[in-house]
């Protein structure tokens, strides 16, 4: 089965496959070359909300997550957009349909990867297919399942970083190939250290689910009003 862990980047996505004899990195710049991973790997984690509320503020799965994180790290984690928000135009009217059904505003990081949301919930719900093998996880939680239980240093520090590449490096040893190559061909301002971290924690964990199974945030999945999960997927 071939698996892959997708982030988003600034230059579009970084993509990454731990698949044995098939190991590579890609920066996919535009919607057909994601589209076209969708449809090539079997099994992919990545890093956006996928399934969407449509009156509620916050889903189960995102204060779940909260909560298994800590008071540390539960800030990475956001509530993404209300569905009937998704297609605004504009951050004031997006915040202002979030206002209207919720009573509470969309932060600014959320509406940041708003276009990254939708393209992903108009793949998934064109196709059946797509949708049994795209699983919204959560970086920040793979790293902590990796660690044993805690991170003890933010993705923000040269030195949580350096952590975080060391628990990649102990399974998949060409992580630091990977890590160092990838700074090399891309500028900072197209992928940064930890989209590439993030995207390397994805994979790994899409790639040992195969055989180790995958767990949800909520166990029970809900699903939105277009049939999406509702759910964070680990292992």
């Amino acid at each position: 089965m071939k698996t892959a862990g997708i982030d988003g980047c600034k230059a579009g996505w970084m993509l990454i496959s731990f698949t044995k004899g098939e190991e590579k990195y890609d920066v996919l710049r535009t919607d057909e070359e994601l589209k076209a991973a969708f449809e090539y790997f079997d099994r992919i984690f990545v890093d956006t909300p996928i399934g969407l509320e449509d009156e509620e503020f916050t889903r189960d799965c995102d204060r779940l997550l909260r909560k298994e994180l800590g008071d540390v790290y539960a800030p990475s984690v956001f509530s993404p957009p209300i569905r009937p928000a998704l297609d605004a135009p504009s951050y004031a009217e997006a915040n202002m349909t979030n206002f209207e059904w919720t009573e509470k505003k969309l932060s600014l990081q959320a509406w940041t990867i708003t276009p990254k949301i939708k393209l992903i919930d108009s793949l998934l719900r064109e196709s059946d297919a797509l949708k049994t093998k795209v699983f919204e996880s959560h970086p920040e939680l793979l790293f902590q399942k990796l660690n044993g239980g805690m991170i003890f240093q933010k993705k923000n520090l040269k030195k949580g970083i350096r952590h975080r590449l060391e628990l990649l490096r102990a399974e998949e040893p060409v992580a630091d190939d990977f890590f160092r190559e990838i700074k090399e061909e891309y500028r900072r301002s197209e992928v940064e250290e930890d989209d590439i971290v993030d995207s390397m924690a994805l994979a790994y964990y899409a790639k040992i689910s195969v055989e180790k199974g995958i767990k949800t945030i909520p166990e029970e999945v809900e699903y939105d009003s277009e049939g999406l999960p509702k759910a964070i997927h680990f292992v």
